[in-house]
């Protein structure tokens, strides 16, 4: 735990109410392994009716979570900025280290021989963190499109679907996505951009074709099914006119939508995209190579 006191300060009783229910909030999920963002708790406030869904109710909230990390009553840790972070290089400390790093981290390619390819993308950079341990576990790629995705991005993602559809694999990406005018349209861009790359290959792109761009949140099933707090559609936004008369005058962000819920959504895909006789048997032959790894580790770490 990373509770530090670097400035003291006194709260009043309100302030120390939100700071033990933020506490709450961020041992609950924790403890499934999920590391909130301050506008996932505001949203989990919001969702609880404890604070009202509107601007100067977050710039409030994060005021007083940034006091009370400031004052150690919150771990450092506990809240995490997911759009700044530090790159660097990795380095080990031996050659005996290495080895043991890569025994570690070895791993075949378990979705060669499926029928199926596929892919994770989401709409924001601050939500990689919710996605990326199923991705991970699941031996998926995991994708931050920050908004629409660049031109640059998207020719190289066709490039990589083509090579599996070359090796007679569907490739399915999976979107999430804000429910708002933009957030909805997306899915179709992105839908849209890849047919113009990979039509040129002669791949085909739409449900049951080579490829397939498959919006499973935010839907409005989801907003019917967890009444995620609403937010007013952007009436500056280009496309809200058709927006409007489809879904009316209000919006939803993805991260409204608990962690719990969007981890389950993609796993739910996947599950139903992947042979699981064959995951089977990939994972056995991953673990004995992994197997064979560690032990020359420790043959290269023996006096």
């Amino acid at each position: 735990m990373s509770a530090i006191c670097y400035k003291p300060k006194s709260f009043r009783e309100p302030s120390l109410a939100i700071i033990g229910a933020a506490t709450n909030i961020i041992e609950e999920y924790q403890a499934e392994g999920f590391t909130l963002t301050l506008r996932q708790l505001y949203y989990q406030f919001v969702a609880r009716g404890w604070i009202a869904n509107k601007q100067s109710e977050y710039d409030r909230l994060g005021k007083i979570i940034s006091d009370a990390r400031m004052a150690g009553y919150i771990d450092w840790e506990a809240i995490e900025d997911r759009t700044r972070f530090l790159r660097s290089n990795p380095h080990w400390s031996s050659t005996q280290h290495i080895l043991r790093t890569v025994s570690e981290q070895y791993a075949i390619d378990k979705w060669k021989g499926q029928d199926a390819r596929v892919e994770v993308w989401i709409e924001k950079d601050a939500l990689v963190g919710v996605i990326e341990n199923v991705c991970r576990t699941e031996d998926v790629p995991f994708f931050a499109c920050r908004g629409y995705s660049s031109q640059s991005e998207l020719w190289r993602a066709s490039q990589r679907i083509y090579d599996h559809v070359i090796e007679e694999q569907r490739v399915v990406v999976i979107h999430l996505g804000d429910h708002d005018p933009s957030g909805i349209d997306m899915t179709r861009d992105i839908e849209d951009r890849l047919r113009t790359f990979l039509d040129w290959h002669g791949a085909y792109v739409g449900r049951g074709e080579d490829v397939e761009v498959r919006r499973i949140a935010l839907n409005m099933s989801q907003v019917e099914e967890f009444s995620p707090p609403p937010n007013p559609a952007k009436l500056t936004d280009s496309r809200v006119d058709g927006y409007l008369r489809k879904f009316g005058s209000s919006s939803w962000e993805l991260d409204a939508l608990d962690p719990r819920h969007i981890e389950r959504l993609i796993l739910n895909e996947i599950e139903d995209l992947r042979d699981p006789d064959l995951w089977a048997v990939a994972q056995e032959e991953e673990q004995s190579d992994k197997k064979r790894l560690g032990e020359l580790a420790s043959q290269e770490e023996s006096p």
